[in-house]
């Protein structure tokens, strides 16, 4: 096939010439996996390459499956998209909107207008922000002694709310809330809550919040990009005994246990012979649930995490529950409603409905929305979407 030595040569020139650091890329459609590579090391300080059954930290790509939990929750009525979700998690009853800093630098807040809910936090309108997207929230986090919600601590969650909820879409810390909810409307832990309701039905044995054993040994090494240009492995892992389970970016996973998530989502909710979430439920996950609400650009106030972030610009993006949907076709070939989003160590998937095809690339690398990743990334679409076309134009003749 020839895409299949296209993206194999994009992906290889890319991590020889250390542009990316080692890379694992998958595609399939609803039934097959269509293509699977893996290319330079799992960590550039060692000599071990990179294997397809490597494992990296999915960061953001957690956020999709959080979602899904929680839905499945809905489909039982134990919770609501629009009921308050301060109902289900107190802490949410009484939101405070930060209003910026007083003459002392003292933080300024006042109540919201209006209730949370669980379409809220799933469509990133509840108001939650990351501080690396929010100056005045890493000057709250500053000033209040609150840590990062990277520690996965209780106290990284009390945290005002940016605008009144349901006015703004802004990229945070919702799906963390979402995670919250999942453990209190089903009296299980995250990690237990997933992996009995999704993994163990999909069949992805390599995913999880703790990095077991046999995972440790395949997994990648993260990386950063020096003032040169010149990649440099780094030290990096999530705290493994966590207060809380990060239902927004906490799960370390492969590229082929997320292609059985994603397959999933091309499949109408089932997977491995289990129908995990409904037809219709898994319909409603893809439209758009913010209305006349956009997608806006993520403009850096960290860089050493993560470059400013402004996928498609030449098109309005919609929030589902709770990916990315794009309204229009892409460059690299992506039908208008497919959905998508990525990790903060620059990996990235997108599900196409339309065209019944989906694909999975990690990288290990920060500052997220790097320009030689997206470069990779794009290229690999492509190729898939070529293969995909040759393979229709053969089927026509």
């Amino acid at each position: 096939m020839q895409s299949q030595a296209q993206i194999d040569e994009i992906l290889r020139r890319k991590s020889d010439a250390k542009e990316i650091p080692g890379v694992v890329a998958v595609a399939g459609s609803g039934n097959d996996v269509l293509y699977q590579g893996a290319f330079g090391k799992r960590d550039l300080s060692k000599s071990d390459p990179m294997t397809t059954d490597s494992v990296f930290w999915i960061a953001s790509m957690t956020k999709a499956v959080t979602s899904a939990g929680a839905m499945q929750l809905v489909e039982q009525g134990k919770l609501s998209l629009d009921a308050p979700i301060g109902e289900v998690l107190p802490d949410l009853a009484r939101p405070q909107v930060l209003e910026g800093f007083d003459a002392a630098g003292e933080p300024k807040l006042r109540p919201a207008k209006g209730a949370i809910t669980l379409r809220h936090l799933m469509t990133h309108t509840a108001g939650f922000c990351y501080d690396m997207w929010n100056g005045d929230m890493a000057a709250y986090l500053e000033k209040s002694g609150t840590p990062g919600i990277i520690t996965c601590q209780n106290a990284a969650l009390k945290t005002p709310i940016m605008t009144d909820p349901g006015t703004r879409w802004e990229y945070g810390t919702n799906i963390d809330f979402v995670g919250k909810a999942v453990e209190a409307a089903s009296g299980k832990k995250l990690d237990a809550y997933l992996r009995d309701n999704l993994f163990a039905p999909l069949g992805m044995s390599d995913t999880a919040f703790k990095i077991s054993d046999d995972m440790r040994q395949r997994l990648v090494g993260m990386h950063a990009r020096g003032e040169d240009g010149q990649l440099a492995a780094i030290p990096f892992e999530l705290e493994q005994n966590p207060e809380f389970h990060m239902g927004g970016g906490g799960l370390y996973s492969t590229a082929g246990d997320y292609l059985k998530f994603t397959q999933m989502i091309l499949n109408k909710g089932r997977g491995n012979g289990n129908q995990v979430l409904k037809a219709e439920t898994v319909a409603t996950m893809g439209q758009n649930h913010m209305g006349d609400l956009n997608m806006t650009k993520m403009t850096t106030v960290a860089p050493i995490y993560t470059n400013s972030v402004d996928l498609y610009p030449e098109q309005d993006k919609k929030w589902g529950l709770s990916f990315m949907i794009n309204t229009a076709r892409t460059a690299e070939g992506r039908s208008a409603g497919s959905l998508a989003w990525a990790g903060l160590a620059n990996t990235y998937y997108w599900i196409d409905p339309s065209r019944d095809v989906t694909g999975v690339i990690l990288m290990q690398l920060l500052p997220f929305a790097d320009a030689q990743c997206l470069e990779a990334f794009a290229g690999f679409e492509r190729g898939v979407y070529a293969g995909l076309d040759a393979g229709s134009g053969q089927k026509a003749a």
